[in-house]
């Protein structure tokens, strides 16, 4: 028994020292001293607690501890390989950009108040003039089906681009530009998306990973002063060039190339270019191609070697003059109708001060694309992921409540309200991260990992939503016409999947390969020591480090044995429920950074290999992300009660979505020896323990009713990033018109409720109350007035849930412009 005691008492005092990550010398201290007086200070407990101490002291001395222990594991390592090859392109996509909350997350102990101190803004009063003027006014010019049958933009919309200077949202104004932040730019990608993809698509290319981005950061000053005032005003149309048939990720396989050479004639060096890129957005109407293309210099002219890797390389399609330059070509993306080509160039000579950056960039391209893509990733796609969002819900709640079924509002049956309330709560979180994370743009950040996230969690979220959205409409979401506003966003949702890296490399090795040495203290530090053979930081990497998982593990121990109860740095006086959302995400946090230790440490190079490992956690990260996202959100805007069941939900969501995440990781790592206590008793009390549980149907029905519900959080949820039309504009159907319907509709409840309660008490014939109308007049039940509101509310929700049809001579001749009906 008191053998029993004393060990429970070490177990908890190196359980509290791990927690607290005490110094070296305090667990040599506390640990001798403890064995010394639980032994009853005899001879054996004196011997052994010297042992510990004197183990634990020479493993402090760091002269000590390089010699007997550093020193061996560093050989161990690199005769088992078990440190990854990183080559070149990999190690300048891991150094990319910069880590953000990321690595907040990823410590395993979350700073709250760091967090809440992250800057949430919205738009300033000038930035919201422009989007309630000159976004609204781009907006209104634009009929999305008019766009898919003349399969362009019309010629006024695109004028009217570059005379507001759309294209030049990033560009500073000494340059002739905008100079958005990109809390507007995400803004107004996000509004124009909510009119019309293909739109939204045009305008956000050139402001996103592009000629302009990239000759703002490492252009020269003659490339600046010449190229970004025509970029600004639409002289100039961008596009880039980077996928090619065997490259697309994969950029080290790229296969264009461009050749140093000197011309005898004139004594310039010069640039001789071959390429074949697909996929390129605006790249037949672009008149300035910027190029990824591997450089190399055979005769070395720029005193850089023969072979100069990828460089970025601008191509002015107007003056080259040659015809061996082809852009007459254009895919068809699933029918959306934006310019995305595939170009090619055979031969095409170029100055060497064509390279962005001059001489100096040469070799430099794929570092410039991996830093500016973790900016572009950040705002564009989940912009337009978040537009789209908003339009689902903005519509699917007025649908919702003017559909009718068995007498009633199809909104009103449980199954519909389970899809809107995900279409609310994912609204909720979409716009949270959305603002969130380009305010991480604006403070001066490149967040690669959190940009990657955004992109990955952006796209899918928003095609879930789009099908939920689907599923509420019913047959007047898939019948193609102007009065369908989700036909072509659902037709659109698998090309924001692929663009910028496929959805499915991005999870599986991007967010937590790159993550894990990005946002991991230690990691990445520890691998350049191995392949540099550099001991002295070895060791001292390698000491912090089994330190840094000592202390997670014990975190993890004691956040899971109290469910998160003792968390501290929560912020004061929150809701209880939102407080504990707070200490079960900290929960979390240890939890994944101590198991992505245990991982990195039994797999060692292979674990980039293991994508179904991988994938899992990028799963748990990217969760614990938008989960902070939220947080974030619910505390900017000042704590409202009305929030509350989006929050609810989403968070719920997002834990469920992290408990099943790691029930999979137990079943699936392979661990010497500890596989069969993971895959057993650990994992049973993963599951016993869960962190949470799927949102309640309480809370579900809360945010359909608010969806279905005028003004509230229905319109704070819509209030931003979604263009709202005026009524009755020359458009065939308009959000404004059906939102219009929607809202006299559920004024005329009462009086509906009038005929319904003489129906019940038998004063009316049993009939659904629209058709009891004129007998309700006759007994009473009902004024003129009213009978006159309901037969206009009638005609209007007849017209709101309307589909188009066209006669089969249009159908077959495809002349579907104007429908028939």
């Amino acid at each position: 028994m008191i053998f029993l005691f004393s060990v429970l008492v070490l177990l908890v005092l190196v359980t509290c020292l791990g927690y607290f990550a005490a110094p070296l010398w305090l667990w040599a201290v506390a640990l001798g001293g403890s064995i010394v007086v639980l032994g009853g200070f005899g001879v054996v407990a004196i011997l052994f607690g010297l042992i510990v101490a004197g183990l634990l002291g020479v493993f402090a001395l760091a002269p000590m501890r390089k010699r007997f222990f550093s020193q061996a594991v560093m050989t161990l390592l690199q005769r088992m390989g078990a440190a990854p090859a990183i080559s070149e392109t990999e190690k300048v996509a891991i150094e990319a950009g910069d880590t953000w909350l990321d690595k907040e997350l990823f410590s395993g102990k979350i700073n709250f108040k760091k967090v809440n101190n992250e800057p949430w803004e919205r738009l300033s009063e000038e930035e919201q003039k422009f989007v309630d003027t000159k976004v609204a006014k781009l907006c209104s010019l634009v009929d999305d089906w008019s766009v898919y049958e003349d399969r362009d933009l019309p010629s006024e919309v695109w004028n009217y681009l570059k005379q507001e200077k759309f294209f030049g949202m990033i560009i500073p104004r000494q340059y002739g530009g905008l100079e958005f932040s990109a809390k507007l730019n995400s803004e107004v990608v996000a509004q124009l998306t909510s009119r019309s993809v293909p739109l939204a698509i045009t305008v956000m290319v050139p402001n996103s990973l592009g000629p302009a981005e990239l000759l703002l950061h490492y252009g020269t000053k003659e490339q600046k002063e010449y190229y970004l005032p025509r970029l600004a005003d639409g002289r100039e149309i961008p596009c880039f060039g980077l996928t090619e048939t065997g490259a697309g990720s994969d950029a080290g396989s790229m296969q264009s190339q461009g050749v140093v050479f000197k011309n005898d004639d004139d004594g310039k060096i010069y640039i001789k270019l071959n390429w074949q890129k697909r996929y390129i957005t605006l790249g037949a109407v672009a008149t300035t191609l910027g190029l990824a293309v591997k450089l190399t210099d055979p005769d070395n002219l720029l005193g850089k070697g023969p072979d100069l890797g990828i460089t970025c390389v601008l191509v002015d399609a107007k003056l080259t003059g040659n015809k061996t330059l082809d852009q007459k070509l254009r895919h068809d993306p699933l029918g959306v109708p934006f310019y995305n080509c595939p170009i090619e160039g055979h031969d095409v000579v170029v100055s060497i001060d064509n390279i962005i950056g001059g001489a100096e960039g040469a070799g430099m391209g794929w570092r410039m694309l991996m830093e500016c893509l973790a900016a572009g990733r950040a705002i564009s796609l989940p912009a337009q992921s978040t537009g789209v969002t908003h339009l689902v819900t903005r519509l699917s709640g007025a649908y919702g409540e003017l559909r009718k079924q068995f007498g009633i509002s199809i909104g009103q049956f449980e199954g519909v309200g389970e899809q809107l309330a995900h279409i609310g709560a994912m609204s909720y979180l979409m716009e949270a991260m959305r603002v969130f994370t380009a305010g991480a743009v604006d403070s001066g950040r490149k967040p690669a990992v959190v940009s990657a996230m955004a992109k990955y969690l952006g796209t899918e979220i928003s095609r879930e939503v789009l099908n939920k959205g689907m599923d509420v409409l019913g047959g007047a979401g898939i019948s193609c016409g102007p009065r369908n506003l989700l036909g072509h966003p659902y037709m659109a949702a698998p090309i924001g999947i692929t663009v910028e890296g496929a959805n499915i490399l991005t999870r599986s090795m991007i967010i937590f390969g790159q993550g894990a040495l990005r946002c991991h203290p230690y990691a990445a530090q520890e691998l350049f020591a191995l392949a540099d053979q550099d001991l002295d930081q070895f060791d001292k990497l390698f000491a912090r480090h089994l330190k840094h998982v000592a202390r997670n593990k014990c975190r993890a121990m004691v956040h899971s044995l109290t469910r998160g109860h003792v968390v501290l740095g929560i912020p004061k006086n929150l809701p209880y429920k939102v407080k504990r959302y707070y200490q079960k995400l900290a929960w979390m946090s240890s939890t994944f950074a101590f198991w992505s230790d245990v991982a990195m440490g039994v797999y060692g190079g292979k674990l980039k290999f293991k994508e179904s490992i991988t994938g899992r956690f990028a799963d748990i990260f990217n969760w614990m992300y938008l989960i902070t996202c939220v947080l974030r959100r619910f505390e900017a805007e000042g704590r409202q009660n009305e929030h509350l069941p989006f929050v609810d939900y989403a968070v719920n969501y997002g834990l469920t979505k992290i408990q099943k995440s790691f029930e999979e990781l137990f079943v699936n790592l392979d661990v010497p020896v500890l596989s069969v206590i993971i895959r057993g008793p650990m994992l049973w009390w993963v599951r016993l323990n869960s962190v949470a549980t799927p949102p309640t149907d309480k809370v579900k029905f809360q945010i359909a009713k608010a969806l279905q519900t005028p003004g509230g959080m229905r319109d704070h949820l819509t209030s931003h990033g979604l263009y709202m039309p005026e009524k009755d504009s020359d458009h065939a159907a308009t959000l404004a018109d059906i939102d219009y319907a929607f809202q006299e509709s559920y004024k005329a409840k009462g009086i509906l409720r009038k005929i319904r309660q003489a129906i019940k008490g038998g004063d009316l014939p049993k009939n659904k109350p629209e058709r009891s109308i004129q007998a309700a007049l006759e007994k009473s039940v009902i004024s003129q007035e009213e009978a006159d509101t309901l037969k206009d509310v009638e005609e209007l929700r007849i017209k709101a849930v309307a589909v188009d049809a066209f006669t089969c001579k249009q159908y077959k001749e495809r002349d579907m412009k104007t429908p028939a009906a």
